[in-house]
């Protein structure tokens, strides 16, 4: 796997959409550690370009596809040595994405990303290998060479991949393959590891985390794994991400609630709340059931943030069906909430779904979303005035002196909410320090050590 010189080529790499798809990149990136290739994170000229591709929603393959034909164009000029596409993308359309961007020398799909260094050499030798799996099963575990591309302060590890839920607008089980859950024991070896390596903050993902164990152990294993992994993180946090409404149980709750170092935070997307529009979407709940865990989670949990996403303007989304939403979201109140607008997807049962809302009428819907969620977020806000919270440092902020960026127990890394930190004392990513809050903003926080 040598050029001309006898020096592996330096390999750029670029990681698109979901932190699922970024620990992807991290076990190709330690493969490719492996095989003694140079990683570059900052474009370089006659390196390897591989491209992590997200296909998830329309506004997801136009980024993937723009970053694509920008790479394609610098091979054109002699800047880049190959062209490698991988990921959700690659996966959907491998039939067609070499066809279309000739200058793209190899794709691998979501589940054969691992192989690409074996083909490298073959590649720079003129093969074109269209490498993809029809069904996905790839699985990495605690022994997968792993190069973290986080802070070492913030990792997410995925304990699962693939999904049955079947959603009707989502193409995620065609792109990812069945439901396969990781072993617990490689999921507690590579926390183990990772805190050995520094990590304070250990975010567990997966398409559905709360389904974790039905495959392997025939039977909901979530909370048995967060007891464990709390054991050892104990100087440290545990974030559960990505749950489904449908997979909590009795012992999931009382684990979150016992464990003090479990954050008092859930991502619960809820989709919509009318039930006309869930059982379309085959979410598998009701709007009881919703409600019902809702309020089951902030009696039982204290001090718990709920973040939530939604849908707007999925197919027979009408006015009264989108009223009740946002009522609903008036009620509630969710800390936290992220929108999507309805993307028509090929593949999914919602694609052929007559009634489509028109785009302008979607996003009309968004920003009117948006704006009530920004009243509630400054509303919610302003209950920490005054307060002394945990504040996990991720960074110094230099545009001004003596000032951090870090984050609460409720606020997940990218998605969610800043606390900008005062404090006259050198911090460094991964301090814990107790913060008064003294102002609020729309979605941030300000205080002083």
């Amino acid at each position: 796997m040598k050029i001309s010189n006898g020096v592996n080529p330096d390999i750029f790499i670029i990681s698109l959409g979901c932190p699922r798809n970024l620990v992807d990149s991290e076990v190709l990136i330690g493969k490719l550690k492996e095989k003694s290739f140079r990683i570059r994170y900052k474009f370089k000229k006659h390196c390897i370009a591989i491209v992590n591709t997200c296909g998830f929603i329309e506004d997801a393959k136009s980024e993937s596809i723009d970053t694509i034909l920008e790479l394609a164009d610098l091979k054109k000029q002699g800047k880049v040595a190959s062209l490698i596409v991988t990921g959700c993308l690659s996966q959907r359309f491998s039939g067609d994405i070499m066809k279309e961007i000739k200058e793209i020398d190899a794709v691998f799909g979501s589940g054969t990303f691992q192989k690409i260094p074996a083909y490298i050499d073959r590649i720079l030798n003129g093969e074109k290998p269209v490498i993809v799996d029809k069904t996905p099963r790839f699985l990495y575990n605690h022994q997968s060479p792993r190069s973290i591309m986080t802070p070492k302060h913030t990792v997410y590890v995925k304990i699962q991949e693939g999904c049955k839920n079947y959603c009707s607008y989502c193409v995620i089980p065609k792109i990812k393959g069945p439901y396969r859950s990781r072993s617990m024991n490689s999921v507690l070896n590579e926390i183990c590891s990772l805190k050995r390596s520094g990590a304070k903050e250990i975010n567990l993902i997966g398409q559905d985390t709360t389904f974790y164990g039905m495959d392997r152990y025939k039977a909901l294993m979530l909370a048995t794994l967060l007891r464990k992994a709390s054991q050892i993180m104990k100087s440290g946090w545990i974030r559960l991400l990505y749950t489904h409404p449908a997979h909590y149980n009795r012992d999931l709750i009382d684990v979150i609630k016992n464990e003090p170092n479990i954050c008092k935070y859930l991502d619960l997307p809820i989709q919509h709340i009318s039930d006309r529009i869930l059982k379309r979407m085959n979410r598998r709940v009701t709007k009881k059931d919703i409600v019902t865990l809702i309020e089951k989670l902030r009696k039982n949990i204290p001090g718990i943030a709920i973040r939530t996403s939604i849908i707007i303007g999925f197919p027979g989304e009408g006015d009264k069906e989108f009223n009740e939403l946002e009522k609903f979201l008036k009620q509630i109140k969710f800390d936290r909430l992220g929108a999507f607008i309805y993307s028509r997807e090929e593949g999914t049962r919602a694609f052929d779904f007559t009634s489509q809302v028109p785009d302008k009428e979607k996003r009309r819907r968004f920003e009117r979303i948006m704006e009530v969620q920004k009243n509630i977020s400054c509303e919610n806000n302003r209950a920490y005035l005054g307060k002394f919270v945990k504040v996990l440092i991720d960074e110094k902020d230099f545009t001004q002196s003596n000032q951090y960026l870090g984050r609460t127990e409720h606020d997940a890394p990218d998605v969610d909410g800043l606390v900008y930190v005062r404090s006259k004392k050198v911090r460094k990513a991964g301090d814990f320090v107790n913060v008064k809050i003294e102002d609020v903003l729309e979605y941030d926080l300000v205080g002083s050590v």
